[in-house]
């Protein structure tokens, strides 16, 4: 869990912006939106292997 302090005599519109900073420096959008549903085991690995494959390809 993340905690976003007040500095000072700050707004609340910066404290959600420097919320959003954080977590997006952490890849906790990404992280929440894949564990939304459940994925079978099988699904992460053709999911990761297609990953996978797409980057070499732009590689080339």
């Amino acid at each position: 869990m993340f905690r976003v302090t007040r500095l000072g005599d700050e707004k609340l519109e910066g404290l959600l912006k420097r919320f959003k900073r954080i977590c997006l420096k952490n890849s906790l959008f990404k992280e929440m939106r894949r564990r939304t549903f459940y994925e079978k085991p099988s699904v992460m690995r053709r999911k990761e292997k297609r990953r996978r494959r797409a980057k070499e390809r732009r590689k080339i």
